[in-house]
């Protein structure tokens, strides 16, 4: 269910987007070059940036116990601290990799959360915004695994294990995935028309609910795409940190999808 929320957006800075930087896979040595990748592009954009939204599948694997999260990640966290304290927002969508994310990125970072697609205005521009995973048609086996993974008492259950047996699971599995095999290979996935895409036939049914929205943007297809759906909306699939290097930024007027130059 969409939630619509007011963020606050003076028009002094641009808005960024970027997801699906899956750190943690294939292996510690790639993983950590695409980290300082990502560090990089955010101590550049921090000179211009209002609000920075990182769209989901931060991390290949995330779960936090009470008193512990998974180590690594240092630079990247950091660099995330000192844009927040610098006044920058950053938002978070927890995506299907890094769905046991809770309270400590908040806490620690001061990042805002959220799971839920939400709806808000920057500027005179209505945007609706969500990782992407389970929206749409079909994959009926994944919409089913979701709710299994959301459940709080198998989340509850989970944290009894012991925080290297369950992290090491975690990891284990991330490095036998999908995602993991493009990374290991650098090969980026097949493209399928886009008329058949999930994303876009949410999209286009959302659109007929919601005509006002400008902009629909996602993560998790990995495929970066920015497409009309009609003379006043766009959906804009932002690609990923593993072969495209690609995100999104918005100057309070239009919206560009980029690559980052130094990838």
């Amino acid at each position: 269910m969409e939630i619509s929320e007011n963020i606050e957006y003076k028009n002094k800075g641009k808005i960024y987007f970027a997801s699906d930087f899956h750190l943690g896979v294939p292996d510690y040595e790639r993983s950590l070059k695409r980290e300082k990748l990502l560090v990089s592009w955010l101590d550049e954009i921090k000179e211009d940036a209002s609000l920075i939204f990182l769209m989901g599948d931060v991390f290949d694997f995330w779960f936090e116990y009470k008193t512990v999260v998974p180590k690594g990640y240092v630079r990247l966290l950091g660099k995330l601290a000192e844009l927040s304290d610098k006044g920058i927002q950053i938002h978070l969508f927890k995506g299907n990799h890094d769905i046991w994310a809770f309270n400590y990125l908040n806490k620690e970072l001061n990042i805002q959360l959220h799971r839920e697609p939400i709806i808000t205005q920057f500027g005179s521009k209505m945007f609706y915004l969500a990782h992407g995973d389970g929206l749409g048609p079909g994959d009926e086996g994944y919409k089913f695994l979701k709710k299994v993974f959301e459940f709080k008492p198998n989340q509850f259950l989970f944290k009894w294990l012991h925080p290297d047996l369950g992290t090491r699971m975690g990891l284990y599995f991330s490095k036998k995935s999908r995602i993991a095999n493009i990374a290991r290979d650098g090969k980026p996935e097949n493209n399928i028309p886009l008329e058949k895409e999930m994303l876009y036939i949410y999209s286009t049914d959302k659109l007929k609910e919601f005509p006002h929205i400008n902009y629909f943007i996602f993560g998790h297809m990995h495929i970066p795409t920015q497409h009309p759906l009609t003379n006043n909306c766009e959906l804009i699939v932002l690609g990923d940190w593993i072969t495209n290097f690609s995100y999104a930024v918005f100057d309070g007027e239009k919206m560009q999808l980029k690559y980052y130059r130094q990838a």
